[in-house]
């Protein structure tokens, strides 16, 4: 039995003994000539540094992630209450979107369209004229054309008593499309004495009309040629 050992641990030593030898005198600069054993452990010892490099790697971009996840928290717990509060109120939301839109075409019904503009310019003049006044100027102007509806001015100078002007210009604020008067200026006749006491008003009514179909494209048109004009 002690031989059997004595033989063992002597095979084993000779192993060991062969195993670093193969490790003696190597050329860093000729791996190619190592032996098969320095050439594994070489391996080995590469693939473990590969692996753990990009386990670092791995777990560098994950906390890099993570970060940015904990950073954007504060902002979604905020959108949450947001759109909880949304979520409670949504029929009351509901009931004033309602009433927005009807809002809304209330008004666009106040807007006359192309077609009903010279009856408009007809119901202003005989609001003038129903209260006793006289028309020294009734001009309408260019129209201006904005994003979704146009703009009409009309100048304005009319003559007659004070009550009489006063009443016109109410006249005017209660016609069923809306009017607008700017730049109003009241004065008195140079000739006094053949003026019977009237005033002169002078000022520039504004209306409006909704655009059609085809004027909101030419618009649309427009503008669209109008930001590629900026890119360029």
């Amino acid at each position: 039995m002690a031989t059997l050992a004595k033989s063992a641990n002597i095979d084993l030593n000779s192993v060991f003994g062969a195993a670093a030898s193969q490790f003696r005198g190597l050329n860093p600069n000729e791996p190619g000539q190592w032996p098969l054993l320095p050439k594994f452990a070489a391996w080995v010892v590469v693939a473990v540094l590969i692996v753990g490099l990009s386990w670092f790697a791995v777990l560098s971009s994950a906390d890099e992630a993570l970060e940015a996840e904990r950073a954007r928290e504060p902002t979604l717990k905020q959108d949450y209450r947001s759109k909880l509060t949304q979520a409670v109120n949504l029929e009351e939301l509901r009931k004033q979107k309602l009433q927005v839109e009807e809002y809304v075409t209330q008004l666009e019904k106040q807007l006359p369209g192309k077609a009903e503009m010279d009856a408009l310019l007809s119901d202003i003049n005989q609001a003038g004229l129903g209260r006793g006044l006289q028309f020294e100027l009734f001009r309408p102007g260019q129209v201006l054309v904005k994003d979704y509806y146009a703009e009409l001015p009309i100048a304005l100078k009319v003559s007659g008593r004070y009550h009489d002007i006063g009443s016109f210009t109410a006249d005017v604020s209660n016609l069923s499309r809306i009017v607008t008067l700017h730049n109003v200026t009241i004065s008195v006749p140079k000739d006094t004495k053949d003026s019977g006491g009237a005033l002169t008003m002078e000022a520039t009514a504004r209306t409006y009309r909704y655009l059609d179909a085809d004027e909101v494209m030419e618009q649309k048109k427009a503008a669209d040629k109008a930001k590629q004009g900026a890119k360029k």
